[in-house]
C-alpha cells in the first residue's frame, strides 16, 4: 500500500542486454497503451460491461486481459499455483512492487486498497481508479477506518476485495508483519480470507532489482524494470483462512505464515 525505503541494492552489473530490451518493449508497451487501453476503457461501460464471456463479463475478462498483457510487455511468465476463491472474499498479499496490483488483476478482477498517492500515477494510477481501487491516505486513523467501511460494503456486495497487510512494499527478503486491523473487514463481512504469496525472480527465488530502490520514483522504477532481463512472475493462492469472530490475530499470523512458507522462508 506506501513504498518503503528499507531495503538495500547491490552494484549493478553492466548489462549489454538492456538497449535492446528496451528496443523491443518500448514499442509493445506504447501499442498496448495507446490500443489496448481504449480498448478496454469502452468495456467498463454499464452496458457493454455485463456481456457475458464465458464464466466471466466482459468488463472482467477485458481487466484481466489488459493487467495480463501488460505485465507480459515488461518481460515477464506469469506463473499461477492455486485457485482464486470465487465470490466475496479478502485476499491478502505481500507487496513487492506496483505491478502486484496487475499481476493479481491478471487472474481476477479484485477492487484493491492502495495509498491515495496511487491516484496520481500516470496510467497505473488513472486505470487502478477505474478498476474501482479504494484509497487511504497514510498515516491518517479516519482515513483507514472509512476505507475499511468501504471494504466491508464491497465484500457484502459479494465483491472480492485486495489488501496488503505489510502496509507497504518490501524488498522480497521477508515477509513483515501484518497488520492485523485490516482484518476485521473481513470479520465483519463474514467472508473468508486466501493468502497471496507474490514472487518475482528466476528459479523460485525473488530478484532484488524488482522493489523499489531507496528514494526511487515509480517512473524511474518503471523504467528500469522495463530493461530488466525476463523472468517468472508468480502469483500463488492459499488455502483460505476463515474469519472467526474475536480473532482477526490470529487470521492475520496465520495469513502471514502461509505465505511465508510458500515463498520458502518456513515458519516466520
Amino acid at each position: 500500500m506506501n513504498t518503503a525505503a528499507d531495503r538495500t541494492t547491490a552494484s549493478p552489473r553492466r548489462d549489454r542486454m538492456r538497449p535492446l530490451r528496451y528496443l523491443v518493449r518500448t514499442p509493445l508497451l506504447l501499442a498496448h497503451v495507446g490500443l489496448g487501453l481504449p480498448l478496454t476503457v469502452i468495456t467498463l461501460n454499464p452496458l457493454l460491461g455485463k456481456i457475458p464471456v464465458g464464466s466471466r463479463r466482459l468488463d472482467q475478462f477485458m481487466i484481466s486481459w489488459w493487467s495480463g498483457t501488460l505485465v507480459r510487455v515488461f518481460g515477464f511468465r506469469i506463473r499461477r499455483f492455486g485457485t482464486p476463491l470465487p465470490g466475496a472474499v479478502m485476499y491478502v498479499a505481500n507487496h513487492l512492487s506496483w505491478l502486484d496490483i496487475e499481476l493479481m488483476h491478471s487472474q481476477r478482477p479484485i477492487s484493491f486498497v492502495a495509498k491515495s498517492e496511487i491516484a496520481g500515477w500516470p496510467l497505473v494510477g488513472w486505470l487502478a481508479t477505474r478498476a474501482g481501487t479504494i484509497y487511504h491516505r497514510r498515516g491518517d486513523p479516519d482515513s483507514m477506518s472509512a476505507v475499511l467501511g468501504r471494504v466491508v460494503e464491497r465484500l457484502r456486495l459479494g465483491e472480492p476485495v485486495g489488501i496488503f497487510p505489510e502496509g507497504g512494499t518490501g524488498s522480497g527478503e521477508r515477509v513483515r508483519t501484518f497488520h492485523a486491523r485490516v482484518f476485521q473487514a473481513a470479520l465483519d463481512a463474514e467472508v473468508p480470507v486466501q493468502p497471496v504469496a507474490l514472487r518475482y525472480g528466476r528459479e523460485g527465488r525473488q530478484d532484488p532489482g524488482m522493489p523499489f530502490a531507496p528514494k526511487e520514483s515509480f517512473f524511474a522504477n518503471l523504467l528500469r524494470i522495463l530493461g530488466n532481463p525476463a523472468m517468472d512472475a508468480e502469483v500463488h493462492f492459499l488455502d483460505r483462512v476463515e474469519a472467526t469472530p474475536d480473532a482477526r490475530r490470529r487470521m492475520a499470523e496465520e495469513s502471514r505464515a502461509q505465505i511465508a512458507r510458500a515463498l520458502g522462508f518456513g515458519d516466520p
